[in-house]
């Protein structure tokens, strides 16, 4: 990895705090929505009368406002100060997921999930671009990789914590599912509050860098990013949307996104298979999320220590395939959850990776917020389609296919991306030469984007 002065736990610790407060209960939340999780554990099956694909269309009505939202987000949080807009999201969010304790009806549920998405969808791509204000492009897979595990770590205790607010049932008039509603935005909404005095907006402006160290990254991130354009233009938006590349991008992340999301859809079942206690069969959830993480964490260290993202996701997504077809092919429960480990460990890390590559090869602060708003925003349509190919358990045959397909996308589409940067990258290398273009001209390119013959795309 290239020095970065950029003391980081001076910038990440608020970051990490907000996501180790806030996901072990959204996790939980996430679960609760689930229709073979922890759901019919808590009562909301039976409460509200989830029969049918009652279950499945109130998991998917969320993503639908999540997906929408994330780029104006992005664009507000640049023309805004990320110290405030970030937090600003958790607080609304945090309002709606309290207030979805007092959901007492299906349609009630399906309202309130809408609304829950639109407030949330600001957060993940909202830190993924706030993280690229910060760092190189070759130092930022191992932040994304932090923050991340934060989200996979949470989901190694949300299986324990659906178990201890199962003994919750009652406390107050309300339902242990309606708990943990309540809890999650309370935590959420105290969180939010504390941000707003530790955030830090950027660089330029951070009061915990000395005046030497503040001219060394601004100029280091100047360097990085060959001097493009930083200021807010409706052109750098549109440059995001009419690049193919961009869409290159979310078909990569979206074929990576589902097998997550279906990780903790079928995990549940899978370890209910094996006979155990409910309290046991909890804590059998935890290792591949726990696994997940380690390897989340190592594998963006060693991205960014080699410089490359494309053979880290094709690597990872070949490991996930290869779990999925142990699911698919398997019948015994020890043998499908190790294949379920197997999952995990190979497609976790893969996200922040592909975020990283993304982010990356987006030349400009607009265009970069743009692309990786619409990589996350439209890969997280993805959970709407893993909301309804579970339908035949316990093996989930037509589950499982359908992931390895999206996987299989991911690795051919991460090969041709790769094919595609060395190729653009040899005929920028070729114009320079030709027409004598050097680094002292980077001016006269500025607002060019990743078009810029400056530019180098990292494979």
């Amino acid at each position: 990895m290239s020095p970065v002065p950029i003391p980081d736990w001076s910038l990440l610790p608020e970051i990490v705090r907000m996501l180790a407060s806030i996901f072990p209960y959204h996790v939980g939340h996430k679960r609760l929505m689930l229709p073979s999780g922890n759901a019919r554990v808590a009562g909301m099956s039976a409460d509200l009368h989830l029969v049918g694909l009652r279950y499945n269309t109130a998991a998917a009505v969320f993503f639908v406002l999540y997906s929408l939202a994330e780029v104006p987000s992005n664009i507000i949080l640049k023309l805004f100060r990320p110290s405030r807009w970030i937090p600003l999201i958790m607080l609304a969010w945090g309002l709606v997921m309290t207030l979805m304790c007092l959901v007492h009806t299906y349609q009630g549920l399906l309202v309130a999930r809408v609304f829950l998405g639109l407030t949330e969808a600001g957060l993940f791509p909202g830190v993924t671009y706030y993280i690229s204000l910060w760092y190189p492009r070759a130092d930022r897979a191992m932040r994304i990789a932090i923050f991340f595990s934060a989200a996979t770590v949470a989901g190694a205790f949300g299986g324990i914590l659906a178990y201890a607010i199962e003994k919750m049932e009652g406390v107050g008039g309300l339902h242990g599912w309606q708990w943990i509603f309540c809890l999650e935005g309370l935590v959420t909404m105290v969180v939010a509050s504390s941000a707003f005095f530790f955030m830090y907006d950027y660089p330029e402006t951070a009061s915990f860098l000395t005046e030497n160290e503040r001219h060394t990254i601004v100029g280091l991130l100047k360097n990085d990013s060959q001097n493009l354009a930083t200021h807010y233009d409706f052109k750098f938006v549109l440059q995001a949307v009419k690049d193919y590349k961009t869409f290159v991008q979310i078909g990569i992340y979206i074929g990576l996104l589902v097998p997550v999301y279906a990780i903790a859809l079928f995990t549940p079942t899978i370890i209910s298979e094996l006979g155990f206690s409910t309290a046991n069969a909890q804590l059998l959830s935890v290792p591949p999320f726990v696994a997940g993480c380690v390897c989340t964490i190592l594998v963006g260290i060693c991205s960014d220590i080699q410089r490359l993202r494309g053979p880290y996701v094709i690597a990872g997504a070949i490991v996930s395939l290869v779990g999925y077809l142990v699911l698919y092919t398997q019948s015994s429960p020890s043998a499908s959850y190790a294949g379920a480990v197997l999952a995990a460990v190979g497609v976790f890390p893969t996200i922040a990776v592909d975020l990283a590559w993304a982010g990356a090869n987006a030349g400009g602060d607009v265009k970069r917020g743009v692309v990786i708003a619409m990589v996350i925003g439209l890969g997280n349509l993805g959970g709407i389609c893993s909301s309804f190919v579970y339908l035949d358990p316990p093996r989930f045959h037509v589950g499982h296919g359908a992931i390895m397909g999206w996987l299989s996308l991911s690795i051919i589409l991460s090969i041709f991306a790769m094919w595609d940067y060395n190729r653009i990258n040899r005929r920028k290398e070729a114009l320079c030469r030709e027409r004598g273009i050097i680094e002292d001209r980077m001016d006269e390119f500025r607002d060019m984007g990743d078009d810029s013959p400056l530019f180098r795309y990292t494979l």
